[in-house]
């Protein structure tokens, strides 16, 4: 049984504009609370002893005043930075304005990783329950493993009342494992069912019992041997696309085309919540104020 305390990796360099403004800072509570807040509470109470952040620079000063004094003691905290410029030169296009997406941000975090960690969105709230089964799973896996993993939720549990989200469908063997998954970047309740676009940008039904990954993923430092050449693969496919994104599902496909790893997938019924869209902030404000309440959280974290 390894003992090392596993390293949580934050997803925080999206620029939020479905939301507006840059809500991995957002605050959702009098007391002044973020949602990654409850995502590192959670995380160092279930064993987690290191926190990274994946950031652009600009944001640096901001983040370093919201989140170094609540962590200090706790665990320790590291920046790594999502920029443009951070692809072979021969890819690098001016008028490119956002990121190159979630797994170009995981490649990012190479150098500050040491030991087996998971990796979250800063703007998803994922539940106690989650970090706790991710932390168990970590510990007992040896660092030089191929044995990789993901917090599974049911969709209708993940979405948006207001306007379409991006989720990971996945396909889940009999015996628990991954077998793929899809990026699907835009699903939304229509009518009281829930449709997905297709390749051709059409609406379908998606069965609102479908696993979904919400970028919750579990990984060795092994996992980083599967991303540089399928990257550089993608930014020479999309070099004239100035929104393409390189997720982390495309990695994690790579990976399970592979025949030396596998994804554990661990499931979690706890219903998501999260801002993707300005509205959302209200009902996320009134769930966690009721997660206070009942003492799941205690009214002042920190």
């Amino acid at each position: 049984m390894r003992e090392k305390k596993p390293t949580l990796v934050i997803l925080a360099a999206g620029m939020g504009s479905r939301y507006g403004s840059l809500k991995q800072i957002d605050t959702f509570t009098k007391e002044g609370d973020t949602i990654i807040d409850f995502s590192l509470y959670d995380a160092i109470r279930s064993g987690f002893g290191k926190i990274v952040f994946i950031i652009r620079k600009k944001f640096e000063k901001e983040f370093k005043e919201v989140f170094n004094k609540k962590l200090e003691g706790k665990a320790e905290v590291d920046y790594v930075y999502q920029e443009l410029e951070n692809v072979p030169k021969k890819f690098i296009n001016p008028n490119r304005t956002k990121p190159w997406g979630t797994g170009h941000a995981l490649l990012m975090a190479k150098d500050a990783v040491k030991e087996n960690f998971a990796i979250i969105n800063a703007d998803d709230f994922y539940g106690a329950e989650a970090f706790e089964t991710m932390a168990k799973y970590l510990m007992k896996t040896e660092k030089e493993s191929y044995n990789f993993s993901t917090m599974a939720y049911t969709l209708k549990n993940t979405v948006s009342d207001y306007g379409y989200v991006s989720r990971g469908e996945c396909q889940v063997s009999d015996e628990g494992y991954l077998t793929d998954v899809k990026e699907r970047t835009h699903i939304e309740k229509i009518n009281g069912k829930l449709m997905r676009k297709d390749d051709d940008g059409q609406f379908v039904g998606i069965d609102e019992n479908t696993i979904v990954s919400m970028n919750f993923f579990g990984f060795t430092p092994k996992c980083f041997e599967f991303g540089n050449q399928l990257f550089e693969e993608f930014l020479e496919t999309n070099k004239g696309n100035l929104k393409a994104e390189f997720y982390i599902p495309n990695i994690v496909n790579e990976i399970l085309k592979s025949s030396v790893a596998s994804v554990k997938v661990l499931k979690s019924d706890a219903k998501w919540f999260g801002v993707t869209y300005k509205e959302d902030k209200e009902i996320v404000q009134r769930a966690i104020e009721q997660l206070k309440m009942k003492k799941v959280y205690p009214s002042k974290l920190w």
